[in-house]
């Protein structure tokens, strides 16, 4: 276990919250998983440091120490990277929500043929959120293949958690312009930025400001690992404020490289109130799945 876990109940208890709910935690096929950690383990030329899995353990026991936390609901954040990956995936992910009760049932896609017809069944067999990973699948969003797909996904107003800033390293479709791109085509979707859009986050809460729809995750961002990287603009705290209800907690779990509570201490530690804090800790997620 990791320095602080024991703290992490004390965080939402005296904020008064029944727990939190995390919008952003991996749970993947096991060969898939460990590919991934393998990625993380080499992750140092990237970051400049290491990144050490501080939550490395078996499905069954990640999935104790995350309910250990009072987590009341969780996603399983999977992402292909190349094209017939992501049917699979699915199929994955609905069995192991169907199985794990606290998790909201998770799907994803790519750039392909057949990709709007997999999407549109997810939908119609409950999925509840939707993962685009830019930066692995290399893809552009705003690709005509996905362009039914974010259609389907905008008529059901089922929310996408998308990793399209240019952090921990960029890919060739990152960064906040492809997403206006998109959000133009489409200004009804429900994005949720993961890592608050790192490091362009200025850009992305322009971008929360002009789409109702848009929300922000607020994974890894304020830790001391992502300060040293892409540090976040004290000056835009005040927008974060005022866009309270359409920012979401994201841990990343298990695939941090420090402890859970300092993902949540650090929201403390922006000033914004237990008001503020309660949202994002719990309400918004309530609210924007129906939990």
């Amino acid at each position: 276990m990791a320095d602080g876990d024991e703290r992490v109940g004390a965080f939402w208890r005296e904020l008064g919250l029944p727990g939190l709910i995390d919008v952003h935690t991996h749970f993947m096929p096991e060969r898939v998983m460990a590919k991934v950690w393998a990625y993380f383990d080499a992750a140092g030329p990237l970051v400049g440091r290491a990144w050490p899995i501080t939550y490395r353990f078996e499905e069954d026991e990640r999935l104790a120490v995350l309910r250990g936390f009072g987590v009341r609901a969780f996603t399983s954040m999977i992402y292909p990277h190349k094209p017939g990956m992501a049917r699979w995936l699915n199929g994955w992910a609905a069995d192991f929500a169907s199985r794990t009760p606290d998790c909201l049932r998770t799907a994803t896609f790519f750039p392909e043929d057949g990709a709007a017809e997999y999407v549109r069944a997810e939908l119609a067999d409950g999925a509840r959120v939707f993962k685009a990973h830019v930066q692995v699948g290399g893809y552009d969003p705003a690709d005509a293949l996905l362009d039914p797909v974010w259609g389907a996904l905008a008529e059901a107003g089922v929310p996408v958690v998308i990793h399209c800033g240019s952090g921990p390293a960029p890919g060739k479709h990152t960064g906040p312009e492809p997403i206006a791109r998109l959000l133009a085509r489409h200004p009804r979707l429900r994005l949720i930025i993961a890592h608050m859009g790192m490091p362009e986050y200025t850009d992305f809460l322009d971008l929360a400001q002009r789409y109702p729809g848009v929300h922000l995750d607020t994974t890894m961002a304020f830790t001391d690992f992502a300060e040293r990287i892409a540090p976040f603009p004290r000056a835009e705290r005040g927008r974060l404020r005022d866009l309270g209800e359409r920012v979401l907690f994201g841990s990343d779990f298990p695939n941090i490289p420090y402890g859970y509570a300092h993902a949540l201490e650090v929201l403390t530690g922006l000033e914004l109130g237990e008001d503020w804090l309660r949202g994002v800790c719990y309400g918004n997620a309530a609210r924007l799945f129906g939990v």
